[in-house]
């Protein structure tokens, strides 16, 4: 028994993906689940328009509990009540208020207020003190009024509460749009690798270095099946999400295209990166699962990433998911254009190229005529050394 237990830790110690896993990802998930998990949104930005607005942002900066929660990003008393929705759809906010104020110094202020219900955690927070606070102003208005002189009228401020482009929040159209990302992720990363590397443990990877094409032709005509097909599937997952979960399509069918395209080539990329540097179907699965990981958890489409603390939110930046998501919830959900989603586009792109472009130097060099000859050159030398041992 001593002995089975020294030669399962010797094997360990030379399998050092599996021996990294067993000691980086307990951290990893401690980390995570410490500084990520945190469905409760503290501080929401406030775009404020219309006559009123330098009271309402007044309001809020006198009030020590609202200042907690709300931070004014905009001021503007000549914006109009298009500005406030627009501010919502490009998502440069989480509430919008249009307010407006009264001809007379007795006339109410009356405010309109718009959550953003794509953002459900922080709609669902923004409900929450909006609530409390039409309490607090009926509250002070009474008081005011009963310490008032008779015959006098105390203007009560009227707020009207709006949750847009998700009025029910529902988590079903919030996740759809999430999950079609996490469904390609899937398909690109694990099933492209293993798919690669099957052929490296049948002996017929390195076959591809004698065929009369270039390295990239290779690879991209290795590649094009996968991409295809996951094309497919996500037609396929987000017309069935459309008709069985009733989320919406309010924007443009081009750009969810273009970006989901650019998303695909990012993680067929990372899948051929993780296929060049395994050599078996394990080591592949484990790296993929290392992948994978992170972007369920830090890309916003369980856990907020305003919710998250500042140097985990930083590494669910650099996921390619977390762009997507905002993409696909943009012109799924809130119906945003190009305006307002060029950005994450250009960061997919710029992912794409990098990554995908790694990926397929990396492989060119594993199956290219002078790595197959130093495999075949090294592979007598191995054969002796075990015969010897």
């Amino acid at each position: 028994m001593r002995a089975i237990m020294l030669k399962e830790f010797q094997e360990l110690r030379r399998d050092r993906r599996t021996l990294a896993l067993l000691i980086v990802m307990p951290l990893l998930l401690l980390i995570i689940f410490g500084y990520a998990a945190n469905f409760t949104v503290d501080n929401l930005s406030v775009a404020v328009y219309g006559s009123g607005a330098q009271d309402v942002t007044k309001l809020i900066d006198d009030n020590a509990q609202l200042k907690d929660h709300l931070t004014v990003v905009v001021t503007d008393p000549s914006g109009t009540k298009d500005d406030a929705t627009t501010e919502l759809r490009d998502d440069k906010a989480d509430v919008a208020i249009y307010a407006v104020s009264g001809p007379g110094a007795s006339a109410p202020l009356t405010a309109d207020v718009y959550i953003d219900g794509s953002n459900l955690f922080a709609a669902q927070a923004a409900k929450t003190i909006f609530a409390e606070v039409q309490q607090q102003l009926a509250v002070q208005a009474a008081q005011a009024q009963a310490s008032a002189p008779p015959g006098t009228v105390v203007p009560v401020p009227k707020i009207t509460v709006s949750v847009l482009f998700n009025p029910d929040l529902k988590t079903s159209w919030v996740m759809i749009p999430a999950i079609i990302g996490l469904i390609l992720t899937f398909i690109g990363t694990i099933i492209t690798s293993i798919g690669l590397v099957r052929e490296r443990e049948a002996g017929t990877f390195e076959q591809l270095a004698v065929m009369p094409l270039r390295a990239g032709s290779v690879v991209l005509g290795k590649i094009t099946p996968y991409f295809l097909l996951a094309c497919f599937d996500m037609a396929l997952i987000t017309t069935l999400g459309l008709l069985l979960f009733g989320v919406p399509f309010n924007g443009s069918p081009w750009i969810f295209a273009v970006g989901a395209g650019l998303f695909l080539f990012v993680v067929l990329g990372l899948g051929v990166l993780i296929s060049s540097v395994s050599q078996t179907t394990g080591q592949a699965i484990q790296l993929a699962f290392l992948i994978l990981l992170p972007q369920i958890l830090l890309s916003g489409m369980i856990f907020p990433l305003s919710a998250m603390a500042a140097g985990v939110r930083w590494i669910g930046y650099l996921l390619p998911l977390t762009w997507f998501t905002m993409v696909s919830q943009g012109v799924m959900i809130r119906g945003a254009g190009w305006d307002s989603l060029w950005f994450p586009v250009v960061i997919l792109a710029v992912m794409a190229i990098v990554i995908f472009g790694l990926a397929v130097v990396r492989l060119s060099r594993s199956i290219s005529p002078v790595h197959a000859k130093k495999v075949a050159d090294t592979a007598p030398e191995q054969s002796a050394e075990k015969v010897t041992a």
